[in-house]
């Protein structure tokens, strides 16, 4: 898909964004629909609605397509978080609020399908009252209702109608506890990929409206008819089996995907820590606060006798991305073991062992993008492009690397979110922490490759060994002291000189 669309435009890497902007377009013409939808005669409306080709059918077709296009993507974002391993720990809330709304999802669906009243959404209640019949909270088997022992009253259809028009408020609720744990969430995806899948709705919906299928009828059985695979697929497997059978399908189902955080958790011992503040060392700047993607930071009151604040990490939210660990000027916060003084440290033992041929290019390289195992170049590994600290390039440079090339996961594929953004912002735009003027950019760059990547590694390396042949190497300094620019006062607390 990066290959066909570029990083930037790849559907797969915005999933969650799309299935938000198709719910909005999918609300948007439903409003349009509700003006011409009428209770008393729900099929005669919608084939009144079909039949106006200019705006009806139109309106009627996208609004179908968008509901599908939006299970599909609410399907593939949940599946691109599973695989990722994105659902334990700090992200269970997360996961489970997106259980909820892929059923909510479904529900509305149905409802909506109902409305139609035709032979899909006929079944679609019949089956739907089969399962209700199941629980004892009724006194009467709704399923009698269908038997056209007597006409369906309008009350069926309002209480459908306004649990079609109810559950997207509630949808939005549950959204906004989704998204609660994130800071800077985004809701919609890039505008040339908005415009793209609408367009291509909209053509749809012109070339192949939506069909509408035979007026419901409770005396005849049903036979074909249009039924949407995205939410009718459940017919063919819930028909045959006992409603209780149903229930008992539908719970297994409902409780394996909540239960998937805890059964992908990995081992306690393999678990990485969460983020640790050395309040010595801190300055009460707010960088990590700032730059924490999961709102896991904190400014709170000092207790150690100094005035101002200091930076708390809470452990339940931190999601050990290290992405503070790359904010912090003075190096006194951070996961253990990947702090920017432990960066620092483990680069001065790189460097003597490694660094010993003037010219090299040091590849860093997070550990799900493609710069692992970059040929012809020295690989420095970081966890995250967002947890490499500026003063550990500048020191690979100033012990005798000719460049150092950071090769991280596409922006809109970050494990941590906005770890390269935060990178790029601290290497060539002056953010906190950022890397000193006196570094040469022409010696540091950073490309986007994903796992599979590695030939826009190959290339951008290439193409780096051009562009580094034609820099002077002139005025280089002698190989610093891991501690000259990037120790703090110590014990005293004091700010980083």
């Amino acid at each position: 898909m990066n290959r066909l669309y570029g990083w930037r435009g790849n559907p797969l890497y915005h999933t969650g964004v799309l299935a938000a902007a198709l719910f909005a377009v999918v609300l948007v013409t439903g409003v349009y629909l509700l003006f011409f939808y009428r209770i008393g005669a729900p099929w005669e409306s919608v084939a009144r609605i079909s039949r106006d080709v200019w705006l009806g059918s139109w309106t009627r077709s996208l609004h179908r397509y968008a509901s599908d296009a939006c299970v599909v993507a609410v399907l593939l974002h949940a599946f691109r978080m599973l695989v990722q391993r994105r659902t334990w720990g700090p992200r269970v809330l997360a996961w489970i609020s997106g259980v909820v709304l892929l059923g909510l999802v479904l529900i509305c669906g149905w409802t909506g399908y109902v409305m139609v009243w035709d032979i899909q959404g006929q079944v679609i209640a019949r089956e739907g009252a089969r399962w209700l019949d199941a629980l004892p909270v009724f006194s009467e088997p709704i399923s009698r209702a269908f038997d056209g022992s007597r006409a369906l009253p309008g009350a069926f259809f309002f209480l459908n109608l306004f649990a079609h028009v109810a559950l997207p408020v509630g949808l939005g609720a549950v959204l906004w506890v989704h998204v609660a744990r994130v800071a800077r969430p985004v809701l919609l995806p890039p505008r040339a990929l908005s415009l793209t899948v609408l367009a291509a709705l909209g053509a749809a919906s012109v070339l192949l409206p939506a069909a509408q299928g035979s007026r419901a009828d409770p005396f005849a059985t049903a036979g074909r008819a249009p039924y949407d695979v995205f939410f009718s697929f459940f017919l063919p497997i819930t028909q045959p089996l006992p409603a209780g059978l149903v229930w008992a399908l539908i719970g297994g189902v409902g409780g394996a995907l909540v239960l998937v955080p805890w059964l992908m958790r990995p081992r306690a011992a393999r678990r990485p820590p969460a983020s640790v503040v050395d309040e010595r060392l801190c300055t009460g700047c707010e960088q990590c606060w700032k730059d924490c993607p999961y709102e896991a930071i904190q400014m709170v009151e000092r207790t150690d006798g100094r005035w101002g604040l200091v930076a708390r990490v809470d452990p339940d939210v931190c999601t050990s991305c290290g992405v503070c660990a790359g904010s912090c000027a003075p190096m006194g916060v951070g996961p253990a073991g990947r702090t920017g003084r432990d960066q620092l440290t483990a680069a001065r033992a790189f460097a003597a062992e490694r660094l010993a041929e003037p010219g090299a290019i040091v590849v860093i390289g997070c550990d799900r993008s493609a710069g692992r195992g970059a040929p012809g170049a020295l690989a420095f590994p970081v966890t995250c492009a967002g947890n490499l600290h500026s003063s550990t390039v500048e020191y690979l440079l100033r012990a005798g690397a000719a460049g150092v090339l950071v090769v991280s996961c596409p922006p809109r594929d970050c494990w941590s979110r906005e770890g390269v953004k935060w990178l790029e912002e601290r290497l060539f735009h002056g953010r906190e922490a950022e890397l000193h003027d006196r570094v040469d950019r022409r010696r540091v760059r950073v490309v986007y490759a994903a796992e599979a990547e590695a030939n826009l590694v190959v290339a951008a390396l290439a193409e780096f060994r051009r562009d580094l042949s034609r820099v002077s190497a002139e005025g280089r300094e002698p190989d610093p002291d891991v501690a000259r620019d990037c120790e703090t006062a110590g014990a005293s607390g004091g700010a980083a000189t």
